[in-house]
């Protein structure tokens, strides 16, 4: 795009003299209905900021008031939960008649989403890894006595390290000491049952914070296998399916997954709420809580090497203990040939058995490769999760012949 052309696409500076004095926008990082994201400068400090601009022109006269009012609430809680680690921090807020600018944290890896749909599925020490901080930030926002309603994970951000950043807390609710509430808002696939109930029966007891639980059940389910468990083409399926929390763990994908994971899901993808886990006692769960010889040894391997200090000592102990006839080295090399051999005996029966390459080619959806490679195509193709019913894969998606294939053939016999 040209200079020019961008140019026009910002907001006039005499709205925002505010903004444009104390930052210098860059390009276009996103777009909403209303909004439009754009990397940005601190003229000062140099330092990178993301800048939501929120057009309260773009909606009608009562959707602006309702949207600026919406917007004013949104950055007074905002302001409630930041200085936590894992939550969106606000770094500065301008106001004119036509704009609000809202100045975050830039979060360079983007949303948990895409993130997700490049590698398709996650392995269980990376599950763990961001589940365990969005737990903690979840945490975080209800002891606030706040409802997020919308967790998921395009509204889950990732910095360079891959640290979570929970983010648009444009649904979020400050409730009062046993406060329910009963308005529907968030995204279908990760409404809680009790959300649903209150939009079908007129004496639905409402809902509180599990709301947020609930979702986080569905994205951690998500992360491990790369598809939702209540998604369906037809809303109305997944919707009774949401309600009756009807969902499974048979699909080829749970056979490579452990049974701690599937646990932590089960406890929070209760249809009771009250029933449901807390998040305290989720991040006690033992999904959270491995054990010494499951953890990855490598960072001690290197700390003990022979080029480090450590070992040096260790080392010259050793010649001094020469006569004894004492080899640290090899005793150390020995423990660790002993802790590796634990952990793939642990580990064994969710060892895949070995294929041969005439199986492969027979059913590629066997082989957990071959499955991410099947699984990031078919999200591609289509644009959105594709579930999967009993037996059925989404390598069959690619055993049909496309539609406009089956168009030309017919139009090539008509010629003839």
């Amino acid at each position: 795009m040209a200079k020019d052309e961008e140019d026009d696409l910002l907001p006039d500076k005499d709205a925002a003299k505010g903004f444009y004095a104390k930052y210098e926008p860059k390009e276009i990082l996103g777009r909403g209905i209303s909004s439009t994201v754009r990397r940005c400068i601190e003229k000062e400090t140099g330092k990178e900021f993301a800048a939501k601009i929120i057009d309260l022109g773009a909606a009608e006269t009562g959707d602006s008031n309702h949207m600026l009012e919406a917007t004013r609430q949104e950055i007074q809680i905002l302001r409630q939960v930041m200085g936590h680690k894992f939550i969106i921090e606000l770094q500065d807020v301008f106001e004119s008649d036509a704009f609000i600018f809202l100045v975050f944290e830039l979060c360079r890896q983007g949303e948990l989403f895409d993130y997700l749909t490049s590698v398709v599925t996650l392995s269980e020490k990376k599950s763990r890894y961001i589940m365990r901080q969005i737990f903690e930030g979840v945490d975080y926002i209800h002891s606030k006595n706040i409802v997020h309603r919308d967790l998921k994970p395009e509204n889950i951000l990732l910095d360079d390290n891959l640290n979570v950043k929970i983010t648009d807390f444009g649904f979020a609710r400050v409730l009062k000491e046993g406060e329910k509430l009963y308005d529907l808002c968030g995204t279908p696939g990760y409404l809680a049952p009790e959300t649903l109930k209150c939009n079908m029966f007129e004496d639905a007891p409402g809902y509180s914070k599990e709301v947020d639980i609930w979702a986080c059940g569905v994205i951690m389910f998500t992360l491990l296998v790369g598809c939702p468990p209540f998604w369906h083409r037809k809303q109305m399926v997944m919707l009774r399916n949401i309600m009756e929390g009807k969902y499974s763990f048979t699909s080829p994908e749970w056979a490579d997954i452990s049974e701690d994971p599937k646990d932590l899901i089960r406890k929070c993808l209760v249809v009771d709420p009250s029933k449901r886990i807390t998040v305290t006692e989720a991040l006690k769960h033992p999904f959270f809580n491995t054990v010494l010889f499951e953890q990855d040894i490598g960072p001690l391997k290197r700390s003990l090497s022979v080029k480090s200090r450590r070992f040096s000592r260790i080392a010259d102990l050793a010649l001094l203990r020469k006569q004894s006839q004492f080899n640290a080295r090899k005793k150390f090399q020995f423990a660790i040939l002993c802790v590796r051999a634990m952990i793939r005996i642990k580990r064994l029966r969710y060892t895949p058995e070995p294929l041969r390459v005439e199986d492969a080619l027979r059913d590629p959806y066997r082989v957990k490769v071959l499955r991410k490679v099947i699984d990031g195509c078919a999200f591609r193709v289509y644009g959105h999760w594709v579930k999967k019913g009993e037996g059925q894969n989404r390598a069959a998606l690619f055993e049909n012949t496309p539609r406009c294939e089956v168009y030309n053939l017919y139009i090539n016999s008509l010629n003839r």
